[in-house]
């Protein structure tokens, strides 16, 4: 199977790692592809930026969707911006990151925290938790000011401040599992699994997992009503 991770911002850089990280997790015989948009925001940090992203992001569907389409499609960011819309596009599995990432947690923890980025981010965080159905098991968000391309930029500082986090919503917030917040987190959840004590979701490697179940068991996006394709109309 082939499953199409799309990170929705420009920067070529995180693709190449977010896509590495996907192919060393899925089982053999799957094949990532990953792609981003040529345009907008090179990160996401916040609801312009994702306003912004979610249009090429589209784009980038429609044309898979034309060209070669997938089994399955990832979407490589943790706002999971645009996630409904593109599931009106397609009838393949799509799943975004924070969605399985949630999920996933409820698996192998009671509680869990999110540590993720810029502290301008908590609301839409609270927003996906809610969305998940979870928000009785959130311990709690962590938002230690760390920009998207943190990791790219000082690997190290911006790991210790990470792990910092982590360590706080363990001991302090009584999170029993952590969820990595950001697809430039990619790489890091054993790591931290292991100097934590706890399970550490990386949402990608998450996402993909669970796209993979998907196909494997022949489930497609339901055109029952809520993800039709798009009614006919004129664009201007």
């Amino acid at each position: 199977m082939r499953i199409l991770v799309i990170n929705p911002n420009s920067s070529s850089a995180l693709t190449e790692s977010v896509a590495e990280a996907a192919q060393q997790v899925v089982a053999p015989g799957t094949i990532i592809s990953a792609t981003n948009p040529s345009r907008g925001p090179a990160v996401i940090e916040g609801s312009y930026d994702e306003v912004l992203a979610t249009f090429h992001l589209l784009e980038e569907v429609e044309r898979a969707e034309r060209e070669n389409p997938p089994d399955a499609y990832v979407i490589a960011c943790f706002g999971d911006p645009g996630l409904d819309a593109v599931k009106e596009l397609t009838d393949r599995p799509v799943v975004g990151v924070a969605e399985a990432a949630i999920h996933m947690s409820s698996f192998v923890a009671a509680t869990f925290s999110v540590v993720s980025i810029l502290p301008r981010v908590r609301k839409h965080l609270h927003d996906l938790v809610r969305q998940a159905g979870a928000t009785n098991r959130l311990a709690s968000i962590k938002l230690p000011n760390l920009g998207v391309m943190a990791f790219h930029e000082d690997e190290h500082a911006a790991l210790e401040t990470l792990k910092q986090a982590a360590k706080e919503a363990v001991q302090e917030d009584g999170a029993e599992s952590i969820v990595l917040g950001c697809a430039g987190m990619v790489g890091f959840a054993r790591q931290l699994s292991d100097e934590l004590g706890v399970p550490v979701i990386d949402p990608v490697e998450a996402a993909c997992r669970v796209a993979e179940s998907l196909v494997a068991l022949g489930y497609q996006t339901s055109k029952a009503n809520s993800y039709q394709k798009p009614t006919e109309k004129q664009y201007l």
